[in-house]
């Protein structure tokens, strides 16, 4: 781009002072002459601000075109201000010299606009004293740049509320309603402030590199399905947005082979990265059915508007992330804390059973069950402190082995990477009379939903997964679930609330039966069960 320097008119004067300013300044300006104040007139003409010149006696003697096309009442407006100029001249006293600058802010009635004034007054001296000589006005339309500062504060203002976490708001809520008070925010100011209408937010799983959506306003839910990697190529917008760092204006869908469908009748999109300091961590993408709707002004308020997004679901996630890690240090620390008395309770026991050799049968069994308990205790320490990892109360789930009528026959698939867990669960439920298919990856799953759809197998009458799983989380096998198998319920599993896709809240909307949070109570899984499958409690 080349740079070009301002100009400076000289109205009136000779080539010897035009040579002398060129002399002077001429490496900062270019020195333009005119040899007579008609060309000066017809700049001011054509410049696209409006300009007057009010005379002493507060008549308009000369005005630009801009500012005759101006509205009669900002014109009325304006003589006003510089016949107030020329009175404020007036009264000067006789010391005073050169001229009066003020600056206004007018605004008109239809159609709305802001305009900045600037009153430059000149003051004269006679014999008389000082008096007012001539005013001038210049007139500049600022809507554009108040409509802009004003969205600004809003934004900032709306920025804050997502991200202020207020202590007595969210004391009695979970991760999941705390999710759901943030997505209801991100709704209502992206359609207050930005108008954004149809939207989805995509986050970066960092194992896969792969996109996955965590909510979404007017998109279809098809949207989901597209599988969007962290690439320039292959992934549409969404993947070379979140590569590059680079937000992108897409003014028309036809035109753009980079654009893969969302909102049904696009015609245009704007997609911006979501930053967390200098990391990407997803992407925000907004379709509208115009063409061109987007342009820099949007990208820049949808830029801001997305550092606040990327901030509020951060803290989320560091929120849920601290829970997790607070819960398995404190119960590794009360491990380490019973692990003594619990060693003690052992040895003396051992010391009786030396000692006691000849004890009556009721005593040793006394003492066995001290060790057996002592045992249990350790056992379940040992679990709690494993959290995720594990469910609680299975020794004694397991060793139930009648069948409970209501559940005999009952289609159930289990989904967990975790193979203790899901091995738990599917031995559980077989022991009660369930039909069990338990898989360990979400991918798995959904194709076991698809192929039972296709070849026409009894539906499955319960789904139960885990969320946070390599491949697929929790809400693509919910969707799997509802579109292969209508009306099939679904539990879905977490670690102490831990949902960096935001399934629960998205699959909730959608009707989900329940969730719970690892590590719980086996007996509490069943109910959930039987409550599932409209299994009256006994």
């Amino acid at each position: 781009m080349v740079e070009t320097q301002p100009k400076l008119v000289l109205v009136g004067g000779d080539q010897a002072m035009a040579d002398e300013l060129k002399e002077l300044i001429g490496d900062r300006y270019e020195i333009v002459t005119e040899p007579d104040e008609s060309g000066l007139a017809a700049v001011l003409k054509a410049l696209g601000e409006g300009i007057c010149i009010v005379d002493p006696q507060g008549e308009l003697s000369w005005s630009n075109d801009y500012f005759d096309g101006l509205e009669e009442s900002v014109r009325h407006e304006v003589q006003s201000l510089c016949i107030q100029a020329a009175d404020s001249i007036a009264s000067l006293n006789h010391d005073a010299q050169g001229a009066l600058v003020t600056k206004h802010e007018i605004r008109s009635d239809d159609p709305e606009h802001v305009y900045d004034i600037y009153i430059t007054g000149l003051a004269e001296r006679d014999e008389g004293g000082v008096h007012a000589g001539r005013v001038a006005a210049i007139v500049r339309d600022v809507t554009m740049a108040k409509h802009a500062q004003k969205k600004m504060v809003a934004l900032d203002r709306a920025g804050f509320e997502l991200v202020r976490l207020d202590v007595h708001e969210i004391r009695e809520m979970n991760a999941i309603e705390r999710l759901q008070l943030l997505e209801k925010r991100i709704v209502r100011y992206s359609s207050e402030l930005l108008n954004f209408d149809h939207f989805a937010i995509f986050l970066i799983d960092q194992k896969t590199n792969r996109l996955q959506m965590v909510m979404q306003s007017g998109l279809p839910p098809e949207i989901q399905d597209f599988d969007l990697y962290l690439e320039t190529e292959g992934s549409g917008i969404s993947g070379y947005v979140a590569s590059t760092g680079k937000s992108y204006i897409c003014n028309d869908v036809m035109q753009d082979d980079r654009f893969l469908p969302g909102l049904s009748g696009a015609r245009s999109s704007l997609t911006v990265p979501l930053y967390v300091s200098d990391r990407v961590i997803g992407i925000m993408d907004i379709e509208s059915q115009q063409p061109g709707a987007f342009d820099d002004q949007d990208r820049m308020f949808a830029e801001i508007f997305g550092r606040y997004v990327a901030m509020a679901l951060h803290m989320l996630q560091l929120l849920v992330t601290e829970r997790t890690e607070t819960n398995l240090v404190v119960s590794d620390r009360m491990t380490g804390e019973i692990n003594e008395p619990l060693d003690d309770i052992i040895q003396e026991v051992g010391w009786l059973t030396e000692h006691e050799i000849n004890a009556d049968p009721e005593t040793k069994a006394h003492i066995k069950r001290i060790i057996m308990d002592v045992e249990s205790i350790r056992n379940r320490v040992k679990s709690v402190a494993s959290g995720p990892q594990t469910l609680l109360g299975v020794d004694r789930a397991m060793l139930e082995r009648e069948k409970d009528p209501a559940l005999i026959g009952k289609r159930v698939l289990v989904v967990d990477d975790n193979k203790k867990i899901r091995k738990i669960i599917g031995e559980v439920l077989t022991h009660r009379g369930c039909d069990v298919a338990v898989v360990s990856q979400g991918t798995e799953a959904i194709e076991l939903l698809e192929q039972n759809a296709i070849n026409n197998a009894k539906p499955f009458d319960l789904v139960i997964s885990d969320i946070q799983m390599p491949d697929r989380n929790g809400y693509e096998v919910f969707s799997a679930a509802r579109k292969h198998c209508p009306g099939v319920p679904v539990i879905l599993m977490t670690g102490f609330g831990y949902d960096p896709h935001h399934s629960i809240v998205r699959a909730s909307q959608d009707g989900l039966q329940s969730v719970l949070f690892k590590p719980f109570e086996i007996e509490l899984l069943l109910g959930q069960v039987r409550e599932a499958l409209g299994i009256e409690r006994t």
